[in-house]
């Protein structure tokens, strides 16, 4: 049986040689005369001087400016950053520009879809006419443009051309309800609305025209709305003045396009924290912190080139869609499908990933789960003989769940979980191609990113589990939320704990060697007697049990300095909870992690609630648990199974006040 830390794979001489890592330390030591001799070396001198480290990337990538930067960093507190005054460029430059006539730029599919192509120069025909659209409707650098679409490449489309001429992006994905894009939307009280009449997700047509009459009625800041008929060609519009996409196409000027170059900290999208907890917070990035941010991500950590196709399940309104029309920026491929990630057959990721010739594939570590007990065997109907690598984003990854994917997918294989947040676009603790794979663990620390795990006293800890902290600034950190004049909201979301320093939330530690396990949300700790516990490792240990198939704790604060810890366990079909089964959860927590991980008691659910982005609910149904108010503990457009609450709700009311023993 794999064990955390074993070592799974090693990068070959052809691995280092043809590494995007191994290039640029290269043109370090041949243009800076510096010169590294591993990884941790170079990130050592990442941190030690960013304003150096961030002008290499930004050099080493020809990043595209009209007027060039001042110096990379000006203002250095955290939040309130300076980067790059005084340069003028636009995001959408750094796409067109690996415009290759043929090539694929996007590869699309959806359910019922086969695999289609978008060549480069399609894609630059269609961002040139719809910017055209935009600047016919009267867009002006600074408005906002919302969507209501899926992940098809139309979204890809109208996001470039919003940022081509210095307009404001902001998605929603099609599944999420009215209310919840209103909470959005009528935050940044945007001019132009893009939409669908509708989608299909698991063999089910939606209809979803009636939401966009909703929604235009509730946006009075509108002034044209443009419809896209994407399950219906002959469907209704919802109002009428509604444009219809393909007719405004047909029509708009090819006149070669010109970009508006926009300051480096001109807003270039909105995205939202995940919604679960009141009202979202509207978080803006700007368009110089996020190309740098994407090279190096991207570029360095990921590993891609304009030889690389990247395939990442996502949804248009996740930070992961953004990130994949990022790779656009680096000259890759996209592959994006729209649909049932297991439908119409339990691995059609699978089978994508192999007929779009993906380099690196990417999905949550709940999906590979998924896979573990559909058993699924990939390699035994698909060739890989182009994959390279997996990418895991969304949730701490299992040992177990890295090791099934050298088993069954792959044997030369680069596995590399990253840890990350819609607040930065970016990773925290990320992979490398230059380094081991170890079994769990997050191959390293990125580069430019100063991050420590704290203790208590705001110390840095290692082979210890501590708050995640950035101690420096990075590019991608918003540039401000949007209607937070005074930075309150931002000050509050992450400055509060250790003024100075970002703290995220996350439990984070960090070994000698480098290596990273995020070990749950902080704000969901698991405190008993003064220890600190994070989720993680109770859900690998529980999980690992025959006939427990998914789990969900929290610790409940209580008067006096009482507190309750109880389990929820979704078990396979046909099994039921009983004290024999009960005790050896007890007993295998007791013994594989301490007596202070029992849970107090354990209970039986149909389903553990999760995040769209495949993240267990443990911070809202903390909440719900505690007695806050439902509507701000919770929302049920940001969960993949919005029906699994309703058990914590009623328990909630069962157990009102925990006076008596639950």
């Amino acid at each position: 049986m794999v064990q955390q830390g074993d070592l799974l794979w090693t990068p070959t001489p052809a691995h280092l040689e043809r590494a995007e890592l191994t290039r640029f330390l290269r043109w370090l030591e041949a243009e800076r005369g510096l010169a590294f001799a591993d990884y941790e070396a170079l990130r050592a001198w990442s941190v030690a001087d960013i304003e150096a480290f961030w002008t290499a990337v930004w050099d080493f990538y020809a990043i595209q400016a009209s007027v060039p930067f001042e110096r990379m960093l000006g203002r250095r507190d955290m939040p309130g950053a300076e980067w790059c005054p005084g340069a003028r460029l636009n995001f959408v430059d750094h796409v067109l520009r690996h415009v290759r006539p043929g090539q694929p730029a996007i590869k699309f599919a959806a359910e019922g879809t086969p695999l289609g192509v978008v060549t480069w120069d399609e894609l630059a025909d269609q961002v040139t006419r719809f910017a055209a659209v935009l600047r016919e409707f009267g867009v002006k650098p600074g408005d906002r443009v919302v969507a209501f679409l899926p992940n098809i490449p139309h979204t890809m489309v109208a996001f470039l051309a919003t940022a081509a001429v210095g307009a404001v992006w902001s998605c929603c994905s099609t599944d999420f309800g009215v209310p919840s894009v209103l909470d959005r939307f009528q935050q940044i009280e945007p001019t132009v609305l893009v939409c669908v009449d509708g989608y299909t997700y698991n063999g089910k047509p939606y209809d979803r025209r009636k939401e966009v009459k909703q929604i235009v009625e509730a946006l009075p800041t509108l002034r044209e709305v443009v419809m896209y008929r994407h399950l219906d060609p002959q469907a209704e519009a919802p109002l009428p003045k509604v444009r219809d996409w393909t007719t405004l196409m047909q029509a708009a000027s090819t006149a070669p396009l010109v970009t508006e170059q926009m300051p480096a900290d001109h807003p270039l999208w909105i995205v939202y924290s995940s919604g679960t907890t009141g009202l979202p917070k509207a978080i803006v990035h700007g368009h110089g912190g996020i190309v740098l941010e994407l090279h190096k991500g991207l570029g360095l950590h990921c590993n891609l080139t304009p030889r690389s196709t990247l395939f990442f399940y996502t949804t248009s309104g996740w930070i992961m869609w953004n990130l994949m029309v990022g790779c656009l920026a680096v000259g890759a491929t996209a592959v994006i499908y729209d649909g049932h990630p297991a439908a119409p057959e339990v691995d059609v990721l699978w089978r994508l990933a192999s007929e779009a010739g993906a380099t690196l594939f990417g999905a949550s570590p709940t999906y590979v789960a998924m896979m573990q007990k559909a058993g699924v065997v990939p390699r035994k109907k698909y060739d890989y003989s182009r994959l390279e690598g997996i990418l895991l984003s969304g949730s701490p990854v299992t040992p177990e769940s890295m090791l099934w994917l050298y088993e069954n997918v792959k044997k030369d294989l680069w596995v590399t979980s990253q840890s990350g947040g819609t607040d930065v676009a970016a990773g925290f603790v990320t992979g490398s191609i230059l380094t081991p794979v170890y079994a769990g663990e997050i191959q390293v620390r990125g580069l430019g990113v100063d991050i420590h795990a704290y203790d208590d006293m705001g110390q840095s800890v290692i082979d210890e589990v501590g708050e995640l902290v950035v101690i420096q600034p990075m590019p991608s950190m918003p540039i401000y939320f949007w209607n937070d004049p005074d930075n309150t909201r931002y000050l509050d979301s992450y400055f509060r704990d250790f003024p100075g320093c970002w703290r995220h939330g996350d439990f984070l530690q960090i070994n000698r060697r480098g290596g990273c396990f995020i070990q749950g949300r902080s704000d969901s700790t698991l405190n008993r007697y003064g220890v600190r516990i994070g989720t993680a490792e109770i859900y690998r240990t529980v999980e690992r049990l025959e006939g427990v198939e998914d789990s969900l704790i929290v610790n409940l604060d209580l008067p006096g300095g009482r507190f309750f810890m109880p389990m929820f366990v979704r078990l396979a079909p046909g099994l039921t909870l009983d004290d024999d089964l009960v005790k050896r959860i007890n007993a295998t927590l007791a013994s594989h992690c301490s007596p202070r991980h029992v849970p107090d008691r354990i209970y039986q659910v149909e389903a553990i609630p999760y995040t769209l982005t495949g993240k267990k609910l443990e911070v809202p149904v903390r909440k719900i648990l505690m007695g806050f108010d439902i509507a701000k503990a919770v929302s049920r457009d940001a969960m993949q199974n919005p029906s699994s609450i309703d058990y914590f709700i009623d328990f909630a009311r069962r157990q009102a006040d925990y006076h008596i023993d639950p």
